[in-house]
């Protein structure tokens, strides 16, 4: 065997071992302990009723699933946008396409809210896909004009800040039950989730990482610099980026850094730039760390549950500076 090929087989045997333990701990864990024996009862249907079945089938199983569907999405856009941009720390969060998609979804809940219509998860996903559009135009405008890839972050970043000053605007002259509905869902979390939402986001989701898969040629060629028809190409990267973001946003709010530093992860373990390993290497890599950090986020100060973005910014800005200083290093 190929010393390449048992690498990627090793890689991902690594990744599927590191998911399983991450889900059993998210199921085990949290502020009212389950024994493993009360778990395997109820998952194989022995126990199906009472306060333990619905802790882990109505609120634990549709977290975890929320959790694993989202990291994978907010990786593999992180990793079409590195392609894109041919920039090693473009990521929907830095880039502003994050904001962008919580300004709309800020404005348009808040103006349902305040007609007491309550805003269905289609519409979560079509404004914050909206919203995911609108930033990305401006940041293509930018990139236009702006070739230094430090420049184009910094205008990211920028697009980012204007975007979330416009939605604290916004949400200061809401009224005070859509302050409360808005301020927990803009910190990131995946509380509350239920089977209805997960069965959307699955479909969306998978849809647009089976697309992506698809595409792995194309995009090989396309960071290669090969031919390929670049015009539509570009057209499906944005557009899947932007709508697995976008679902991001719409179900768990803004999560930082997942979407720069897991595609490094993934190549580092795997030493491949391959987008064919890559993108379901990202997926379920996201989908690792992710919940790795929904469950820290959960079961730390529980029963307080703190953002979800608070713990991403901890374990994963040291990996992005890491990453950058290496960069940095190799240009010397």
């Amino acid at each position: 065997m190929k010393a390449g090929r048992k690498r990627y087989i090793l890689s991902f045997l690594l990744i599927f071992i590191l998911l399983g333990l991450v889900i059993w701990w998210n199921i085990c864990s949290g502020s009212i302990s389950l024994t493993g024996e009360q778990i395997r009862q109820i998952l194989l249907g022995d126990q199906e009723n009472g306060t333990a079945y619905n802790i882990i089938w109505e609120i634990r199983l549709p977290r975890i699933l929320a959790a694993l569907l989202l990291g994978g999405a907010l990786s593999v856009s992180g990793f079409l946008l590195q392609t894109f941009f041919g920039n090693p720390i473009a990521g929907p969060y830095v880039l502003g396409i994050s904001s962008g998609a919580k300004l709309v979804v800020a404005i348009t809940m808040i103006a349902f809210l305040g007609k007491g219509i309550t805003l269905s998860s289609w519409g979560m996903v079509a404004a914050a896909f909206l919203g995911s559009l609108l930033a990305m135009g401006f940041v293509l405008l930018v990139s236009v004009r702006v070739h230094d890839m430090s420049m184009l972050v910094v205008c990211g970043i920028m697009i980012g800040y204007i975007c979330s000053a416009i939605t604290d605007f916004c949400v200061t002259f809401a009224d005070d039950s859509n302050i409360v509905n808005l301020h927990n869902w803009s910190l990131g979390s995946f509380s509350g989730m239920t089977w209805q939402s997960v069965r959307l986001m699955a479909v969306l989701v998978l849809l647009g990482v089976c697309v992506s898969f698809l595409l792995a040629k194309p995009i090989s060629a396309y960071a290669r610099n090969m031919g390929v028809r670049i015009g539509l190409l570009r057209v499906l990267l944005i557009l899947l980026s932007s709508i697995l973001s976008a679902c991001v946003t719409a179900f768990a709010g803004p999560i930082s850094f997942v979407g720069i530093a897991v595609p490094h992860l993934v190549k580092t373990l795997t030493k491949t730039a391959k987008p064919l390993l890559l993108i379901p290497g990202c997926f379920l890599g996201g989908a690792v760390i992710t919940l790795f950090c929904d469950g820290i986020a959960r079961t730390v100060f529980a029963p307080t549950e703190i953002s979800i973005s608070s713990v991403t910014a901890v374990l994963l800005v040291p990996v992005v500076l890491v990453m950058m200083l290496k960069k940095r290093r190799g240009s010397l």
